[in-house]
Formats: C-alpha cells, structure tokens, sequence
C-alpha cells in the first residue's frame, strides 16, 4: 500500500512576507506549478467525523488521490493512488466513483462508502518546492472561494529537528509565527462564510 507519514509544520505568510522569501531563496517563475486540490467528503461529513480529508490533485505531468488521517504528533498518514487525466474528469463529472485501489481500502476500514462521496469544492496552489536542510520547504499561494492566502510548508522526516530548523528560518527571515490550519480546514471555513 502506497503510504506514508507526513511530517510537515506551517506559517500563513502574508503578501509581503511571500515575496520576501521569493527574493530570499532567488525563485524564479519556472520555480513555480499549479496544482488543483478537488477536496471530497460525504454529506454528513464523515471523513471530517474522523479528522480525515480526502483529494483528488492534478498537476501538469500527474493526478493524485490521497486520503489523510491522523498519526501520532502532527504527523499525518498518507495513502495514495495514481489517476488517469480520464480517471480524474469521469469523478469531476460524476460519471464514475472513485477508482482507487489503496485508498478505496482505508476508506472501507472507515466504515466510508465511496458511493457515499461528493465533491464539496476546489483549492488551486500556485508552488514552488525548494530542497532545504534536510527538508522540503513549500512556498504556496492557494486560491479558493474567492480568497487567497501564502503559507509556508516545512516537510521533514523527523519533527524535533525540523521544529527547530523551521522556526531558526522565520526568525532569520523575521516572519512571525502564525499557526496554520490544513489547508481543506481554511477551505472549508472559507465555504462555509
């Protein structure tokens, strides 16, 4: 089964800030992709009952479907499963469920029908991944239910020391600290305004 544990802390950035660390880390604009985040959920909210979310991503050269759930810290699980551009447009459509293999299986250790499963709305990322100390630091700017955010994503595989790696970079940067919910939790507060 494709999965695997993220460990990753985040910041909400605000404009400036986002352009500073562009400047900082001398990002150019083939640094950066657009990734669309089609979030689904059942209509009694389900996979949120479990603290749970699940996606369909689409990039340029690929399509994901993920589904996260709670590990231990602020780790997460993550099972993924590769789609087809033909896949992804026949779930968008509704013309098929969802056609995973792995993720299919989590969902039914859920007790979560897929049949049960719709489509509750899109977040689109603008992105730059950047190789950083041992981690991969994520420079995002999303747009979702006419609003939009930066945030700063720090992926390592040991918490301790990305903690600290993590907050040396905003201090060094002179970014405050500001706590960042998932991002399917700001789209769903958005959605819900």
């Amino acid at each position: 089964m494709p999965q695997e544990l993220e460990i990753e802390f985040k910041n909400m950035l605000t404009k400036e800030e986002y352009e500073q660390l562009i400047l900082h880390f001398q990002l150019k604009s083939d640094a950066f992709h657009l990734q669309h985040n089609h979030y689904f959920d059942t209509a009694d909210n389900a996979l949120r009952a479990v603290r749970s979310g699940l996606r369909i991503r689409q990039l340029n050269d690929r399509n994901e479907l993920t589904l996260k759930e709670p590990a231990n810290g602020i780790a997460l699980t993550e099972t993924t499963d590769s789609l087809t551009n033909e896949q992804v447009k026949a779930v968008l459509e509704n013309e098929q469920s969802i056609p995973a293999i792995d993720v299919l299986k989590r969902l039914e250790a859920l007790e979560i029908s897929i049949d049960h499963l719709q489509k509750i709305g899109t977040l689109s990322t603008t992105r730059a991944e950047i190789e950083y100390r041992g981690g991969l630091l994520v420079l995002d700017h999303s747009q979702y239910a006419n609003q939009e955010d930066y945030e700063l994503e720090y992926e390592v595989t040991d918490e301790a020391t990305g903690r600290v790696i993590f907050m040396e970079l905003l201090q060094d940067c002179q970014i405050p600290v500001r706590p960042a919910q998932k991002k399917l939790a700001r789209f769903m507060q958005a959605i819900k305004r």
